[in-house]
């Protein structure tokens, strides 16, 4: 191995083994790394440029302008509220009616901010009858991880393999995956009636308090409701017809953020710029940059080539590995810079003869997205739970996640295999 592809890999492990030990932030190492790539010479500033992924980048940055502009109408307050009352106040039925609230506003907007909207509102209805808010965190994290697997915009590693690949759009997405979330969220909402139907108890006075909020007094400014949903439609027709309109779903995302901007005035255009998280903005720079290197140096097709010797390019054991080892995997990693890795990996073993690359996609995706329950750092999602929720003094331990995380991931990657299986080969 020529002494590049060692000092790529060098640079590699060490800025992942400090990624995993969050000792430093994950965006300064990933940005470091990436500079170091350069720095030796593995690649030059133009090639590192050419490795980023722009298509990611704008589509997250569209996405999140607009998720910041609706975040402030009170639209996520009045949904578990009115959901709340749909359920008649009763603890395990809210519980569920905010898994499924959350999965579905993790699938069409972003699993992240979906649960800095929901865990608030918890709090608060968790308050009102008077049970331990845990039960509830825990079923919307897991529902926030299987929600976003449903669509290309629902978690970063879907936004990513969806660049990479230019013929997985927005529609394939929902075509492929959309149909096992749905089994899979029904399977986890009979699991989560099971285990807490007897433990969330609420006496008739509280359940009468929450019976008697105002949902829609929760709505702040209807008007700029109106203007979001409206934008957020137009949004939606735009991925289910950028192939058609030849289209990135980058321009989509970004021509719908700044139109949404020019109908809330230019007052909106600062705090809108404000909530954008530049700081996963620039890991994902950092960690394109670092593949990159990789990819040049020869290191990825080497992985691939091992991967082929391995299942014999057999088209049943293939899928089955990616899928297996993607979700263990993001049980204890990041999955963004596990998928990141995993991208160049699957285009490899495609260039050396292996037929019908779908089944390795989905596969990638499924595994990566659900495989994020596994742990408490397996998904960002999970952390910012975790951490609103020991600001209010009910701490999440890595360990009691894990007690209830790992096994959930565990049937909902069996599912999976199933559904690969049947559906693909």
């Amino acid at each position: 191995m020529e002494s590049q592809a060692i000092w790529a890999i060098i640079i590699f492990l060490l800025t992942y083994g400090l990624i995993i030990s969050e000792k430093i932030h994950r965006t300064i190492v990933a940005m470091l790394g990436a500079a170091a790539m350069v720095g030796v010479g593995i690649l030059d500033q133009e090639t590192a440029v050419h490795h980023i992924d722009f298509n990611t980048l704008g589509l997250l940055v569209g996405m999140m302008i607009i998720v910041g502009v609706m975040a402030d109408t009170g639209l996520f307050n009045y949904l578990a509220i009115a959901a709340a009352k749909r359920a008649k106040g009763i603890p395990v039925r809210i519980l569920i009616a905010l898994a499924i609230i959350t999965a579905v506003g993790s699938a069409f907007l972003d699993n992240v901010t979906t649960v800095l909207l929901m865990v608030p509102v918890t709090f608060s209805i968790t308050r009102r009858l008077k049970v331990s808010p845990i039960p509830f965190l825990l079923t919307q994290v897991i529902a926030s991880n299987v929600g976003g697997t449903a669509t290309l915009i629902g978690d970063p590693p879907n936004i990513m393999i969806g660049s990479a690949v230019k013929e997985l759009t927005f529609n394939a997405f929902l075509y492929n995956l959309a149909p096992i979330v749905v089994l899979i969220m029904i399977v986890y909402a009979v699991i989560f009636w099971l285990l807490f139907r007897k433990r969330l108890r609420a006496s008739e006075e509280d359940i009468r308090g929450i019976m008697e909020m105002d949902a829609e007094s929760l709505i702040t400014d209807p008007k700029l409701l109106w203007k979001s949903l409206g934008v957020l439609a137009l949004t939606l027709i735009g991925f289910f017809t950028h192939q058609m309109l030849h289209l990135e779903s980058a321009t989509v995302a970004l021509g719908a953020a700044f139109l949404l901007l020019l109908l809330t005035g230019e007052k909106a255009l600062e705090h809108a710029l404000h909530k954008v998280e530049w700081i996963s903005i620039f890991f994902f720079i950092g960690l394109f940059v670092l593949v990159g290197g990789l990819v040049d140096t020869g290191v990825i097709s080497r992985l691939a080539e091992g991967a082929m010797e391995w299942t014999g390019g057999d088209p049943v054991a293939t899928p089955m590995l990616i899928l297996w080892l993607s979700a263990l995997a993001s049980s204890v990693l990041d999955n963004i810079p596990f998928v990141a890795t995993m991208i160049p990996l699957i285009q490899e073993i495609g260039d050396m003869g292996y037929g019908n690359l779908e089944p390795l996609w989905w596969s990638l995706a499924l595994g990566a997205c659900l495989g994020g329950n596994g742990t408490l750092i397996g998904a960002s999602a999970n952390l910012v739970v975790a951490s609103m929720a020991a600001k209010e003094g009910h701490p999440i331990s890595f360990m009691k996640f894990l007690k209830f995380g790992f096994p959930i991931m565990l049937v909902s990657i069996a599912i999976s295999s199933i559904y690969v299986l049947l559906r693909y080969l």
